[in-house]
């Protein structure tokens, strides 16, 4: 059975600024990357200043994807060596970009301790629309069969800072994007490594700033928040914030969903579906939840998984996403045909569901989550020992 694991504490809770008395170089000034607007507030406050110039530092951030307060140049000269002095604008530092034939660009970022995550830019095939699917945390706890990230084992959590950071650094790829018809970032997914709301603390700071006018502006229907099915965080989110909600279902049984997804042993089915339907009662009335389905040769593509998909999800408005397993060495499944595949959405289609396929993107880059830190760094040696433990059984 999967543990949830302490929430790390949000950077908005922790002490702005430095003691009196202490110097610059004592220790880094608080990073204002994380920052929701009301921390933000709180921070200028705590410095002496208006609420106000919360507003204008966001901007030169978040819109302009500035990391010098010397260039904030609508702030006086002394409130710009102020914040020399107490404060710091800090992204995680790109170790590799990367961008396919087909138009994919991900990045691997270290963090504050050394640590890798990734992220990834989908543009749709009319370039209006460019997906980023962000990581918030260094790895993931639950583990889940068919997914490469879950072999890396669970580091951390990652910080409001590393999360928003992820967005900072693709909006500023391309450079500043005031207009918001032609923005780097027309979308996000929380659907990189980890399970977001098993860092609740530190991912509902860093949506807020997506969502946020002074932040990346983005719509509520815009941002996607996936998760595994951590039932009771999915209730916290919908008295917080209703953003859409997708989740990983993978399948339509708990015996083979407890294969798949160990935390189905701890939230079954049913209790998952229970807290779909009380999140929809809490949002505007007109949302539905992705169910996310991936597909894997001759463990979940068959009729009758299709028909129990189908009779499972009756009663909740939902849309579903199909997605055909991304193989990783020694995974012991295998991706299904194409033919399979559309097969599986034929009957859903027959049984009248509407489900889309999910394009494969970025193969030359290994754009699939996981894939490329699981090589480039495996601090904390599950990806080794599952290897080893393979190895043994070939034996």
């Amino acid at each position: 059975m999967s543990t949830v694991p302490e929430h790390t504490p949000s950077p908005a809770a922790a002490p702005v600024g430095r003691s009196a008395g202490q110097s610059s170089t004592d220790q880094p000034g608080t990073n204002l990357l994380g920052l929701s607007r009301e921390a933000m507030e709180a921070f200028f406050l705590s410095i002496g200043e208006k609420k106000f110039r919360a507003a204008q530092v966001m901007k030169w951030i978040h819109h302009e994807g500035c990391d010098d307060f010397a260039s904030m140049t609508n702030l006086s000269k002394s409130l710009r060596e102020r914040l020399a002095e107490v404060a710091e604008i800090r992204g995680p530092k790109v170790v590799y970009e990367g961008t396919s034939s087909d138009g994919t660009k991900k990045w691997v970022l270290e963090v504050e301790d050394g640590s890798y995550v990734e992220t990834v830019l989908i543009p749709a095939e009319n370039g209006k629309r460019r997906t980023l699917c962000v990581s918030s945390q260094v790895g993931c706890s639950l583990d889940c069969s068919f997914c490469s990230t879950g072999k890396q084992g669970f580091q951390r959590n990652l910080t409001a800072a590393e999360i928003i950071g992820q967005v900072w650094v693709a909006q500023r790829s391309v450079g500043p994007q005031n207009d918001s018809a032609n923005r780097a970032v027309t979308n996000v997914v929380m659907m990189g490594m980890g399970e977001p709301l098993l860092n609740y603390d530190n991912v509902v700071p860093a949506m807020k700033l997506m969502l946020d006018d002074n932040g990346y502006g983005l719509s509520k229907r815009r941002v996607t928040l996936s998760t595994s099915g951590v039932v009771p965080m999915i209730d916290k989110l919908g008295d917080e914030m209703d953003v859409s909600l997708a989740v990983s279902l993978h399948a339509a049984n708990d015996e083979l969903r407890n294969e798949l997804v160990p935390l189905n042993r701890k939230y079954n089915i049913r209790a998952l579906l229970d807290a779909c339907h009380r999140y929809l009662a809490k949002c505007d009335g007109t949302r539905m939840v992705t169910i996310e389905y991936t597909l894997i040769k001759d463990v979940n593509d068959q009729r009758e998984h299709a028909e129990q998909l189908a009779a499972l999800l009756q009663e909740l408005p939902c849309k579903i996403n199909l997605i055909p397993f991304n193989p990783f060495p020694h995974s012991g499944y295998e991706k299904p045909s194409r033919n399979q595949t559309m097969r599986f959405q034929q009957w859903l289609y027959d049984l009248e569901y509407n489900a889309t396929i999910r394009s494969t993107r970025g193969d030359d880059i290994d754009a699939a989550c996981g894939q490329l830190v699981g090589r480039v760094k495996d601090r904390t040696k599950r990806h080794a020992r599952y290897i080893q433990s393979i190895q043994i059984d070939a034996d």
